[in-house]
């Protein structure tokens, strides 16, 4: 056998393997979609049964979702020491935000002496010097959210262009003399 006999057999072998492996693959295939469809059809079906019993009914008015803006989402700590200050604050720049379409701030608290008394005061500026605050009061030792509504800031009539946000501990509000005041997850919610 020479060169060209060698090539030609070996193209014959080669294109009779192919032509069955075709075959195969043509069924295989049609078998392999069949199942990809099935497979993923099972898959829909699970998620979504999973999800509606995952997620507890919720009553009408719950169902609304809120959006939060965060204003901080780190942890802030107030460390008083009322020898001789007479107020520590944390303070927010809020680089003239505009909270028109906000209702509500919201944040968690927690005191780490569990004895002592502490009243909060929260407090807005806006872009004119408006200044309205509210006092959070019976500051627990565990984290606790809190939801202060806008309407509670009173004084406040511009939420166009906001200066600061303050959180403060002042003496005449702290049974003890010094203390930390943690404050987390400080938000605005629509």
């Amino acid at each position: 056998m020479n060169k060209k006999e060698i090539y030609e057999h070996l193209a014959n072998i080669y294109l009779d393997a192919s032509y069955k492996s075709s075959k195969k693959k043509r069924k295989s295939k049609a078998h392999s979609n069949t199942l990809r469809n099935f497979t993923v059809v099972a898959g829909v079906l699970f998620l979504g049964l999973s999800s509606i019993l995952a997620y507890p009914r919720l009553s009408n008015h719950n169902r609304a979702s809120q959006t939060a803006l965060f204003l901080f989402q780190d942890s802030a700590k107030i460390n008083f020491n009322f020898d001789p200050a007479k107020k520590e604050t944390f303070s927010l720049n809020l680089k003239q935000l505009n909270l028109n379409k906000y209702k509500t701030l919201a944040f968690a608290l927690r005191k780490t002496n569990a004895k002592d008394i502490i009243a909060l005061r929260v407090e807005f500026i806006n872009r004119f010097n408006e200044k309205s605050e509210v006092y959070v009061k019976d500051i627990s030792s565990k984290w606790t959210d809190h939801k202060i509504d806008f309407k509670q800031f009173a004084k406040m009539n511009d939420w166009e262009q906001m200066k600061t946000l303050n959180f403060s501990v002042e003496e005449w509000n702290a049974r003890e003399k010094s203390g930390i005041v943690y404050i987390d997850n400080i938000r605005v919610l629509k």
